[in-house]
């Protein structure tokens, strides 16, 4: 199958480039490589096909999508930082609304059978029960859980008013290789780093503030196994485990045979204090599951920024 990937120059993106890759499939990605988003060049495999273009530029999207035709839309292009669209709600809004509208248009525009898309746990919020599941009550705390949900029903009308199949996937938090480790976001690759130079490191709350870290590699059999099942149907991808940041904190100390001196900070506006996820679900409809042993995948983590 063609599959054009949006942020496919990012972190999760270029994780699932590869595996679709190794299913035998032709794979083009485009990317704006803004350099608060992720994406980089040298996440790209070589047997991608690399388009340099924002999603809200209807313009440039149009031309890709003609030169391309693709049959699957995997849709990863995001303003990712709940930090960011707390202080800029009209850039969040611009790209992860009006920038998912361009990519919808113009999929259907082609008659692409499916767009697969990246949700996220921000839309719960607060969770009112754990753990979270499917059914659970959306009730985001930041602009960036706000448009991820918007996002969600803008594809449910695409799919009953247009007819494009949709299959979205609701993550935990995302960790592994190439995650950006300068960043607000992505406290495992950010520790990792620090850690390895022998720098300090900084935990906002308490430390036991806990979420369900997800390796990247399961994530990337998810957005596989969703190429052929899912249709129109949502998913929790999560490994059902919550993890403190304060055992993060022990792991990595453990592994690497030091202990990073501690800056305390207080919470940041739009963190969750809990929250893991029930993904069952995606375990009967999808036939996936999570492989990756938290202990494995943070030593997968460290390897990478090792070399």
């Amino acid at each position: 199958m063609r599959i054009l990937i949006t942020g496919g120059a990012g972190f999760i993106g270029s994780h699932i480039a590869d595996h679709y890759l190794e299913q035998g499939h032709e794979v083009a990605s485009v990317d704006s490589l803004w350099t608060e988003g992720g994406g980089k060049e040298a996440n790209l495999n070589s047997k991608v096909r690399f388009y340099q273009a924002d999603i809200t530029d209807e313009t440039a999207i149009s031309r890709i999508f003609d030169e391309f035709q693709p049959e699957i839309v995997n849709h990863h292009a995001a303003q990712h930082s709940v930090a960011i669209s707390t202080k800029q709600p009209k850039l969040d809004a611009q790209v992860n609304v009006l920038g998912l509208l361009n990519i919808l248009t113009q999929a259907k525009r082609v008659n692409a059978k499916k767009i697969i898309f990246a949700s996220s746990g921000a839309t719960y919020g607060t969770p009112m029960r754990l753990p979270l599941d499917e059914d659970t009550s959306q009730r985001p705390e930041s602009p960036y859980g706000i448009t991820k949900m918007v996002a969600e029903f803008y594809l449910r009308y695409w799919h009953t008013s247009q007819g494009l199949n949709f299959t979205i996937l609701r993550y935990g938090n995302i960790y592994g290789p190439r995650q950006d480790p300068n960043g607000e976001a992505g406290v495992i690759s950010i520790f990792a780093k620090r850690f390895l130079a022998h720098e300090s490191v900084r935990i906002d709350w308490d430390g036991e503030q806990r979420k369900d870290y997800v390796y990247v590699g399961d994530v990337a059999r998810a957005n596989v196994q969703a190429l052929k099942r899912g249709d129109n149907e949502i998913f929790c991808i999560g490994t059902g485990r919550a993890v403190s940041v304060n055992e993060i904190y022990k792991t990595l100390a453990q592994i690497i045979g030091f202990e990073a001196p501690i800056t305390h900070a207080p919470r940041r506006p739009g963190d969750i204090y809990q929250a893991f996820f029930d993904s069952s679900k995606a375990e009967r409809l999808l036939n996936w599951k999570p492989e990756v042993s938290f202990e494995d995948g943070v030593k997968a983590t460290i390897d990478f920024f090792r070399h």
